[in-house]
């Protein structure tokens, strides 16, 4: 950039020949220049910009038009966001911003982003006010993965309520229909330790996984020995990423079946069956012979897991029916290497 900017036609802008700046103004570009820090700064009337090479990655495509341009038009996407942080700083107050998020255009579409940054002012020879300096820092890998942390914290939190309700759910059914205490005592568990290997997905994949073992390590805890609920589909090999996702939406289901639907009475089933077309998937979940089943008055975060964040890991759509005589879910997606 220091090479840049002594190539550049500084007498087509407002900064007039370089030869002609002003010491104040060489001492502040060389500061910049001397920053490892993204630098930038912005001089003059119409806040010139000037940049450093560490900044030139946060211009994005931006960044071939970006040198000598006034602070407004090159950051036209974030002006509103940003001038009242100018304003301050141009009347001799430096300013900090933590986590700021500001939607960009830098790349041609609409990114969210988050900056820590300050802006300090710069004087010219005589002590007032000629522009400010921006040293900033791109914080939006970190504030992302706060968000995720976040909501792996919340499925987190979600599935250990589940876990206790089917637990329970299947404890109070092992003994109701146990003949004797050494049946209840085996029957109870063997399907906890069932609940216990769903849970092991998280962290029992390789690679990949076979449906087959995702559809039992998931549900295993309601496949009792008889044909409640019914498997069909071919042989699938499913990605890590995938194997978890189809598992979070099984543990779902098979969860609200057991608490609210077909697997609360003893006559109601479930067909489970998938299909493979090419790397198109397809599952189906339909329960029938339960209890009558009613749109639910509010989406928690179940219905959320299974309708929109597992279909992302299939790049597909979910959707739940609420049909009187049982419940019906659909995936719709693409199977990955």
């Amino acid at each position: 950039m220091a090479r840049a900017i002594g190539r550049f036609d500084w007498s087509a802008t407002p900064l007039g020949p370089m030869e002609n700046w002003p010491v104040s103004l060489i001492t502040a570009v060389r500061m910049m220049l001397g920053q490892r820090h993204a630098t930038s700064m912005f001089w003059g009337a119409d806040l010139i910009m000037l940049y450093n090479d560490a900044y030139a990655p946060v211009l994005g495509r931006k960044e071939a038009r970006a040198l000598g341009q006034p602070f407004r038009r090159i950051w036209a996407d974030v002006w509103e966001d940003v001038r009242p942080l100018v304003e301050e700083t141009l009347n001799g107050r430096g300013t900090y911003s933590e986590e700021m998020r500001l939607i960009m255009t830098r790349n041609g579409f609409d990114e969210e982003t988050f900056w820590t940054f300050s802006y300090c002012p710069l004087y010219d020879d005589d002590g007032t006010v000629a522009g400010l300096m921006n040293i900033t820092v791109d914080v939006t890998p970190v504030v992302t993965a706060r968000r995720d942390q976040e909501v792996m914290q919340e499925e987190l939190l979600h599935r250990i309520k589940n876990i206790l309700a089917v637990t329970s759910t299947v404890v109070s059914a092992s003994l109701r229909n146990a003949a004797t205490i050494q049946e209840a005592r085996d029957s109870v568990g063997a399907r906890i330790m069932a609940l216990a290997k769903a849970q092991g997905l998280f962290t029992g994949l390789g690679d990949s996984a076979n449906i087959s073992d995702v559809m039992a390590r998931s549900i295993g805890a309601h496949l009792d020995g008889g044909e409640r609920i019914r498997l069909s589909g071919p042989s699938v090999p499913l990605s890590s990423q995938q194997a978890v996702g189809l598992s979070l939406a099984l543990y779902e289901l098979a969860t609200n079946a057991a608490k609210y639907g077909a697997l609360t009475v003893p006559t109601g089933e479930v067909d489970l069956s998938w299909t493979v077309d090419g790397d198109a998937f397809a599952l189906d979940w339909q329960e029938k012979g339960g209890a009558p089943v009613a749109q639910p008055l509010r989406d928690g975060f179940g219905s959320k897991l299974v309708n929109m964040i597992v279909p992302a890991y299939f790049n597909g759509e979910g959707q739940t029916d609420f049909h009187p005589h049982g419940l019906h879910y659909s995936l719709r997606g693409h199977l990955t290497p």
